[in-house]
């Protein structure tokens, strides 16, 4: 068992009209420090499901996932979103960055949600600095104040990653992160995870159904019908 991050035993089950559809069905699954782990599978399998347990964004119906130790369970609304906050990082398949924002602006969310208003007048001009160096990282030097409608699908892309590390968080979590992209913008995603991951040390898990997305991973885990299968 892991102490960093472990999915015991866990089930989701959703009421839909009179019946229950059960989703996840006895998963359990462990991450390790600095790691690339793939979640593969079918469409409707509880990929997305799995990651968001993992990420603190639900509750499993059965079982129990734990990060460092806090159980799931224990955590209140305001824990979870502590941890959600300061350790884990997201990055979405539909990129989920805000229209009227700057590229730099939707960066910088999770440090505004962070600091709040007071601290950010102390602190807001160093982390603009820091957003806007890992911004330049990321090849986005030149479109610092561009909005989302302004750039390409790779270039969105890289906001929403820019976004999940901006906080410096041990574990990303990344859900079909190249499913909008053409191939040629989707080899440049993951080659740019792949680098990440060798130079931050961080975790990341990635969601997908792309056999060349997964091939990321150090690791893969294989669902089927809810069920982790060999």
């Amino acid at each position: 068992m892991s102490d960093f991050l472990h999915v015991e035993s866990v089930e989701k089950v959703y009421r839909t009209g009179e019946k229950d559809l059960k989703v996840l069905k006895g998963v359990s699954l462990d991450l390790r420090e600095g790691e690339i782990l793939g979640i593969v599978g079918p469409s409707g399998s509880g990929k997305s499901t799995l990651l968001h347990l993992m990420g603190f964004l639900d509750r499993p119906t059965v079982g129990e996932v734990s990060f460092r130790g806090a159980k799931l369970s224990l955590t209140d609304a305001a824990e979870q979103a502590f941890i959600r906050n300061h350790k884990f990082g997201f990055v979405f398949q539909m990129y989920h960055l805000l229209p009227e924002l700057s590229a730099l602006e939707n960066t910088l969310i999770p440090l505004m949600i962070r600091t709040g208003i007071f601290e950010w007048i102390g602190k807001g001009a160093a982390l603009r600095r820091g957003a806007r160096a890992l911004l330049e990282r990321l090849g986005l030097g030149e479109r610092l104040h561009h909005r989302p409608h302004q750039l390409s699908g790779g270039e969105r892309q890289r906001v929403a990653i820019a976004r999940a590390l901006v906080g410096d968080p041990e574990v990303v979590f990344c859900d079909e992160p190249t499913g909008n992209l053409d191939a040629a913008t989707s080899l440049e995603i993951q080659n740019l995870i792949r680098e990440l991951s060798r130079e931050t040390g961080k975790a990341f898990v990635i969601v997908t159904h792309d056999a060349t997305v997964a091939s990321l991973a150090g690791r893969v885990a294989r669902l089927v019908d809810g069920r982790l299968t060999d």
